[in-house]
């Protein structure tokens, strides 16, 4: 299978499954037990993704100017500043020590 063949196929089956959640009943959503587990899984696949990108560039983990931003990021978000800021924040402290 060619990589273009690959990425077709992923998109047609990420188009379908989005599809299949516009289809669903709104009432099979209004059931907590599906309710709380369809708010917060992004939340977790957000995290799991952060978590890979920031330290796992390699097979070993990387403690980096990635690793450095994260941590600043987390205190802005403790601090509850907003989203912009935090990001921002982040960008510049990883920005800073890869220039050092």
């Amino acid at each position: 299978m060619s990589t273009w063949s690959a990425v077709l196929l992923a998109s047609a089956g990420c188009y379908a499954l989005k599809l299949l959640g516009w289809t669903l009943p709104s009432r099979a959503l209004d059931n907590a037990r599906v309710r709380r587990p369809a708010l917060l899984l992004p939340i977790a696949l957000l995290a799991g993704l952060v978590t890979v990108q920031t330290f796992g560039a390699s097979r070993a983990l990387d403690l980096d100017a990635r690793a450095a931003g994260l941590a600043v990021a987390a205190v802005a978000v403790l601090l509850r500043a907003p989203f912009l800021v935090v990001v921002a924040l982040a960008a510049v402290t990883a920005a800073l020590l890869r220039l050092v």
